[in-house]
């Protein structure tokens, strides 16, 4: 019998999770039909992820051909600690330099630990000509948790 139902997510564990970690791996198809997995930094709005890229990187080149990907954030060493979620996403290409800009400083903001300062809004706004940010619009949602399995699978 399925233990599937036992080690589901709740929406509040999934927040806790994406809020605790801090790279998410994305799934876009290549050109040649296989996977192209690659590591972003990311911030999470209104439950959804969101990051940025170079608007020249493949995973870009790849969404632009079709915008389907997966998005995962997981942890865990041991088998009993496990746990994640993977979203099945359409990815919205956003090109609007402020727009950018605005995703590229909160992400600043997270991973450098420090305050929207002018000088980092101005940063980034450099930057966001070069880039897109990348919305992952959630179509459906998976996630786990063994440590709800108490070590018995």
């Amino acid at each position: 019998m399925s233990r599937r139902a036992e080690i589901v997510l709740s929406d509040d564990e999934i927040s806790e999770l994406l809020d605790a970690q801090r790279t998410l791996i994305c799934a876009t198809i290549g050109r040649d039909g296989w996977p192209h997995l690659m590591p972003l930094w990311y911030v999470v709005r209104e439950g959804e992820c969101w990051s940025w890229t170079y608007a020249k990187s493949q995973k870009v080149r790849n969404l632009e051909r079709d915008p389907r990907c997966s998005i995962q954030v997981e942890t865990g060493e041991q088998y009993t600690e496990l746990r994640g979620v993977m979203f099945k996403a359409e990815c919205e290409l956003v090109r609007d330099v402020d727009a950018v800009a605005d995703v590229g400083a909160e992400i600043a903001a997270r991973y450098g630990g420090g305050a929207l300062t002018d000088e980092v809004r101005a940063a980034m706004r450099k930057q966001a000509a070069k880039r897109v940010g990348l919305h992952f619009v959630v179509r459906d949602t998976a996630s786990w948790d063994h440590r709800k399995l108490r070590g018995g699978y």
